[in-house]
């Protein structure tokens, strides 16, 4: 084992601190990375502060994390010393079910292993990145193409998958009409990612404070939910809805602007149920699913086609020293779109 230090929770209710985590000796098949970045997800805040079920503390969040290759173990062949490289929200899966092995490891029958707050292969809690080094099997390794720099990267192993996989699962392209729910974190990668898949691209935000960026990032047009006007005006207008938000909506509003076949996808997760009337999916044969992240392989696509189509987050570098109060930011909504975490400043 190798200690590092890390910024944790002690407890739901603290503040995170700087301390230190312990860090598993390198295997054959490990990579030891040095941690450059480590962005700040909304999940991270949901997590450590218990929202999503009681968690194992001190607990040091951090899913959307790159750097370069410190290390290898002997049997490595993908990764050399000095390769830049991410790592997202899995750590490792059983690699044998049948999800697992058709490059769906986020559905491990198993369960994957999270990157922080889950219980690995040898039963030990994951730590995530904020702190200075992880070790990962090799499996769940991502290269970082030299088009993207690793700060603005870094978002991109959580947010930019969590949009590309259902875009990409549902088919979006050229004749594809898209409205993506919410212009934060996440849906400023969906508009993006959206834009260059080639379809035609709708903002739906409560108000319109964020239409410019909206429209900059490829957004065709630009619609405030607040404005009930909206909803007759846009009725029946989408094939596919990407809900980015972590908010209780009015479903049967929202599910109105599907277009006969259309398909309203829940990317984000609010602690509370969405109530859905069967008669708004019967009456245009509409579908209400859900999507959670992408495989290994998907996200390697991902980060892939980000660098040829110039992609990336909008970021705000930060340091350690400022992530408590970068979390009450996320929560105001006072981002523009991604926290980012200089890891340098939590060796200081």
């Amino acid at each position: 084992m190798s200690t590092v230090h890390a910024y944790a929770a002690p407890s739901e209710a603290a503040p995170l601190e700087r301390t230190t985590i312990e860090r598993r000796e390198l295997g054959p098949r490990d990579v030891l990375i040095d941690i450059a970045f480590a962005g700040i997800c909304h999940s991270d805040i949901h997590t450590v502060r218990g929202d999503w079920g009681p968690q194992t503390y001190p607990l040091a969040p951090g899913h959307e994390i790159t750097g370069t290759v410190a290390a290898v173990g002997a049997e490595v062949s993908s990764f050399a010393i000095g390769d830049r490289v991410g790592v997202g929200c899995m750590v490792n899966s059983c690699g044998e079910c049948r999800n697992c092995t058709r490059g769906l490891e986020q559905f491990c029958v198993e369960g994957a292993v999270m990157t922080y707050g889950g219980t690995d292969r040898d039963g030990t809690i994951t730590q995530g990145g904020y702190s200075e080094q992880v070790v990962v099997t090799e499996a769940f390794v991502l290269r970082i193409p030299d088009a993207l720099p690793l700060d603005a990267a870094a978002p991109l192993l959580c947010a930019g998958i969590t949009t590309y996989s259902p875009l990409r699962h549902w088919n979006v392209g050229p004749g594809t009409r898209v409205a993506v729910v919410g212009l934060g974190g996440l849906g400023h990668m969906g508009v993006q990612i959206a834009h260059a898949l080639g379809a035609e691209v709708t903002v739906l935000s409560q108000t319109l404070s964020k239409q410019d960026d909206g429209l900059r990032l490829g957004a065709d047009r630009y619609f405030a939910t607040s404005d009930r006007a909206t909803f007759r005006e846009l009725r029946s207008s989408f094939d596919v809805i990407l809900n980015t938000v972590s908010a209780v909506l009015d479903m049967r509003s929202y599910l109105s602007l599907l277009d006969v076949d259309g398909t309203m996808v829940c990317v984000g997760a609010p602690a509370e149920p969405l109530a859905v009337g069967v008669s708004s999916l019967i009456g245009g044969r509409r579908s209400l699913a859900g999507s959670n992240i992408g495989g290994i392989a998907e996200t390697q696509e991902m980060l892939d086609f980000c660098a040829e189509h110039g992609i990336a987050s909008e970021i705000e570098v930060i340091t350690a020293s400022d992530i408590n109060a970068a979390y009450e930011r996320v929560l105001a909504s006072d981002v523009r779109y991604r926290f980012v975490i200089d890891a340098e400043t939590i060796r200081d």
